[in-house]
C-alpha cells in the first residue's frame, strides 16, 4: 500500500529490485479531428491511418527515481517503428509522448526524418497518462510522483533499457547507437531538459514549441493572440468578451446555454473556456475558421455573441474539460486532472488577462488559477515556478546541441527559447497559419497532415527552410556523436 491508502495497479511489481538504468516528448504530440483544450498544449489522435504504429510494448519502470528505499515499479507503455531503421548501427529517435494518452507514433514529419537518416523511432508514454499509470486512483497524494523530474529519469531509464534490448537482439554488448530526442510543447520542453540533464545519453535534441519557461503571469499569451488575430478580428473578440460579461450580469443562465456550457457554474471556468476556444484557432493553424465569420458578422451588424457561439459549438466541444468538479474526479483515464496537477505544482503557465487591451476577460487572472488549484488539489499544492526555472534555467537554459523551433502565430512561443546561439539555434516558422509544432506537423495541426505536409501552410517555403536547417543540425550532431571518443558505433 502507498500513503493515502490506494494500492498500486495490478501490473506494478512491489518486490522487484529498482531499475539500475534510467530514461522525454516527442512531446510525442498526437492529433485529432476535433480540438482539445489548449491548456494541454496539444491534441490527441484518432484513426490508425494517422499512425506509423499502434502496437504497444511494455517495460518495468521505477516509481520513485529519487528514493533509495522505494523499489516499487509500474508498467510503462511504449511504441517502436523500425521500418526505416538502418540496422544495426543507425540512429534511434526518441519521440517523447507528453501530457495525454500515447496511442502510437504519429505519421508526421518525424517519419520523413527517420527515413532520411535510417533511424528507428521509439516513443514511451508519459507516466500516469494513458495506460502507464502506477495507481488506480489519481488522488492528490498518489500524484506526488507525477513531475517533469521523474519523467526525465523515466526517459533515461527507457533509453538504457531499449539500447540494451537492441544489443541483445543483435547479439552484441557495450555498443551505443546514436540517439536523438524529439518533442513538441511540454514534450518539447522535456526534450530540451533531457539533453540538458543527460547529455551523455543523446547526441542532440529538437525542442519544437518547447515551453521551457515556467511562468505565473503569462500575459504574453493573450497579447500574442491579439497580434495573430489582426486588428479586425481582435476587436471583434474583445467585443464578444465585453458582451458576454454584460450578459453574465443580467442573465448568466441564458448566456452559458447559448454556448452549450450550462454545466460551468463557476463564471471563471466559463470565461476561460470562451478564451481558449479562440486560442485553438491560432495555436493549431486555423485562424480563418474563427476570424472570417466573426469579422463578417461584425461588419454586417449581426449579433457577435451568436456568431462566436456558433464557432465554439462547431469547433470546440470541450466544455467538460473546464468544469472544476470534473477535475476533482480521481478515477484514472482522464488527462485533464493529471495535467492540471503538473500546472498547479510545477510550471503554472497561467494564461491571464493583461492589464490593458486584453482579449480574454480580466476575471481570468492569477487568483482564478490559484483558486482552481486549491479547489481541485487542496491547500498544499502550489506551482513552484521559481524552483522549476532555477532547476532547468527557463529561457536561459545552458544546454548544448538543442534546436528550438516555434510557429509565428503560436501564443506558447513566449514560454519557449526564441533567441539563437551556436550551441542552441532557434528558428521561427513565419506564416499566417504557422502554430504549435508546425515544423513537425505542417499546417494546420488538426486534423493531422500526413508526414507533416507543408502545402497547406500559407508559406510552405518558410516551413521547408526551417526543416532544412533542423535536418542539417541533426546531421551534424549525429556525425559528431559517431566520431566522439565515447564509443558511439559507426553507421
Amino acid at each position: 500500500m502507498v500513503s493515502g491508502g490506494t494500492s498500486l495497479v495490478a501490473t506494478v511489481s512491489v518486490t522487484a529490485a529498482p531499475l539500475l538504468i534510467f530514461v522525454f516528448l516527442f512531446a510525442q504530440i498526437s492529433f485529432s479531428s476535433s480540438y482539445l483544450n489548449p491548456r494541454l498544449l496539444h491534441q490527441s489522435s484518432t484513426g490508425n491511418n494517422n499512425y506509423l504504429t499502434t502496437e504497444p510494448h511494455w517495460f518495468n519502470q521505477t516509481l520513485d527515481h529519487f528514493s533509495p528505499y522505494d523499489h516499487r515499479q509500474f508498467q510503462q507503455r511504449y511504441f517502436e517503428y523500425l521500418d526505416h531503421f538502418r540496422s544495426p548501427n543507425g540512429p534511434i529517435f526518441l519521440n517523447i509522448c507528453g501530457e495525454s494518452s500515447c496511442n502510437g507514433i504519429a505519421n508526421d514529419y518525424l517519419s520523413v526524418l527517420a527515413k532520411k537518416f535510417g533511424a528507428a523511432i521509439v516513443s514511451p508514454e508519459h507516466r500516469y497518462y494513458g495506460k502507464s499509470s502506477p495507481f488506480e486512483l489519481h488522488t492528490t497524494e498518489n500524484l506526488r510522483y507525477l513531475s517533469s523530474k521523474q519523467a526525465l529519469f523515466d526517459l533515461a531509464a527507457f533509453r538504457q533499457f531499449y539500447q540494451e534490448s537492441l544489443n541483445k537482439k543483435l547479439n552484441r554488448s557495450n555498443v551505443e547507437n546514436p540517439w536523438f530526442v524529439f518533442g513538441i510543447s511540454y514534450s518539447g520542453a522535456l526534450s530540451a531538459w533531457f539533453r540538458l540533464k543527460f547529455p551523455h545519453l543523446t547526441c542532440g535534441s529538437l525542442s519544437s514549441s518547447g515551453v521551457v519557461l515556467a511562468v505565473h503571469n503569462f500575459t504574453e499569451f493573450d497579447q500574442q493572440i491579439g497580434i495573430s488575430a489582426g486588428p479586425e478580428c481582435k476587436a471583434a473578440l474583445q467585443e464578444v468578451t465585453q458582451l458576454v460579461e454584460e450578459g453574465l450580469n443580467s442573465n448568466r443562465t441564458a448566456v452559458k446555454s447559448a454556448f452549450g456550457a450550462s454545466e460551468l457554474t463557476i463564471d471563471g471556468d466559463f470565461l476561460y473556456f470562451l478564451a481558449d476556444a479562440a486560442v485553438t484557432a491560432f495555436q493549431y493553424g486555423n485562424p480563418d475558421k474563427l476570424c472570417s465569420p466573426l469579422v463578417e458578422a461584425k461588419n454586417a451588424g449581426q449579433d457577435l455573441v451568436d456568431a462566436y457561439a456558433a464557432y465554439v459549438k462547431d469547433h470546440f466541444n470541450s466544455v467538460g474539460t473546464y468544469n472544476q468538479e470534473n477535475l476533482k474526479n480521481t478515477a484514472s483515464g482522464s488527462s485533464d486532472r493529471l495535467w492540471w496537477f503538473q500546472v498547479c505544482s510545477e510550471v503554472a503557465y497561467f494564461q491571464v488577462a493583461p492589464a490593458n487591451d486584453s482579449i480574454r476577460s480580466s476575471k481570468v487572472d492569477t487568483s482564478y488559477h490559484l483558486d482552481l488549484c486549491k479547489n481541485v488539489f487542496g491547500d498544499d499544492v502550489y506551482p513552484e515556478v521559481d524552483e522549476t526555472n532555477l532547476y532547468y534555467g527557463g529561457t536561459k537554459i545552458a544546454g548544448t546541441k538543442i534546436v528550438f523551433t516555434n510557429g509565428s502565430q503560436d501564443p506558447w512561443r513566449h514560454a519557449s527559447k526564441q533567441t539563437s546561439s551556436t550551441e542552441m539555434p532557434s528558428y521561427i516558422v513565419t506564416c499566417d497559419n504557422c502554430g504549435h509544432g508546425t515544423d513537425l506537423r505542417g499546417c494546420p495541426q488538426s486534423p493531422l497532415s500526413i508526414e507533416g505536409d507543408a502545402k497547406r501552410c500559407s508559406s510552405p517555403d518558410a516551413v521547408n527552410k526551417v526543416r532544412q536547417q533542423v535536418s542539417e543540425h541533426i546531421d551534424l550532431w549525429l556525425s559528431e556523436c559517431r566520431n566522439d571518443a565515447r564509443g558511439w558505433s559507426s553507421a
